[in-house]
């Protein structure tokens, strides 16, 4: 994928309108993009780091205020973070009025008990309970976008057993839910690109894969996303703190970058990604106040060529783990 030159990274996605506030007047952080058919900021937030609040609901809330007042009005979430709690935090703190994109995720659950906190729910009664879940966690009668969750790439828990469910089972469970009503559109997270290519003729709003500046073995898939009008939401966008994952703020051209241009190198590989691909939304997550502000700032950041030629040259470093 080619890096969209010195334009700024606020340029609207192919198919997007130019409207570069929310419902509630605020100027989105990265500018505006397509989900769903629907225009949201490009920098949104993902709640799985709530959790970190669990002892302090109000603070929570005042996160999710905090990144609707910021011009965020994409919020990533999934019944499994925090147990319920992120969705909860979400149903308490956000308002019709602000017209926030809730996105949640199927294909997990829950399991406090575990050497992880969540096992794999990937039988198709699994992916409806989950949304049954959502849905209630959430107080919605539909949510606008479920991503389902497979274990086809990337880091994390590989499929075993029973939980080894052909994509074709799962997407027609996800297919009726949508007619139903229960879901609005489908994405998808963690696959490979054959996975994506069987997919898209179901309709597919979205991909969620590990990606970022450090970890771009998905290029060929980007590409394809952008020629189908596929929202890329990339998860990792900073690399992982999982052992043997690269991390984007380490990198010596993006501290130089950072020094450069007055900001922080996380700042620049989220700029990065902006300015990589225009099909591109962000969902970092932190549970800090001054973090979520940095984080919406870097919308603002314009690469010019040279900056880009120097980020675009450090090595792809890929890493990979399966966690259980």
């Amino acid at each position: 994928m080619t890096s969209t030159g010195s334009s700024s990274p606020s340029t609207p996605s192919p198919g997007t309108t130019a409207t570069g506030t929310t419902a509630t007047g605020v100027p989105r952080p990265g500018g505006p993009g397509l989900l769903a058919g629907r225009t949201v900021s490009r920098i949104g937030y993902g709640a799985m780091q709530l959790e970190r609040l669990r002892g302090d609901r109000a603070a929570a809330a005042a996160i999710l205020r905090r990144a609707v007042e910021l011009g965020t009005d994409h919020i990533d979430t999934a019944q499994f973070y925090g147990d319920g709690f992120a969705n909860e935090a979400i149903r308490e703190a956000i308002r019709p009025e602000d017209g926030v994109l809730v996105v949640s995720k199927v294909g997990a659950t829950p399991d406090s008990g575990g050497p992880v906190p969540l096992r794999l729910a990937q039988r198709p009664e699994e992916l409806r309970a989950s949304v049954e879940d959502n849905l209630t966690s959430l107080g919605l009668d539909q949510i606008p976008l479920v991503n389902l969750r497979r274990t086809d790439s990337g880091p994390g828990l590989r499929a075993e057993g029973d939980q080894v469910v052909d994509l074709d089972d799962q997407m027609a469970v996800m297919v009726a839910m949508r007619d139903e009503g229960k879901i609005g559109a489908i994405g998808l997270s963690s696959v490979s690109l054959d996975v994506l290519c069987r997919g898209i003729p179901a309709g597919i709003a979205c991909v969620q894969n590990a990606y970022s500046l450090v970890a771009r073995d998905n290029e060929d898939m980007l590409d394809l996303c952008v020629a189908e009008g596929i929202a890329w939401v990339p998860y990792f966008p900073l690399g992982s703190a999982f052992p043997g994952m690269p991390k984007v703020a380490e990198e010596p051209a993006v501290v130089a970058a950072a020094q450069a241009l007055g900001s922080t190198p996380s700042q620049v590989g989220l700029s990065w990604l902006l300015h990589h691909a225009p099909n591109v939304l962000l969902i970092p997550g932190t549970a800090n106040a001054g973090h979520l502000q940095a984080n919406a700032a870097a919308g603002a950041i314009v690469l010019d060529e040279a900056t880009l030629a120097a980020l675009d040259a450090v090595p792809h470093r890929p890493g990979d783990i399966a966690l259980g």
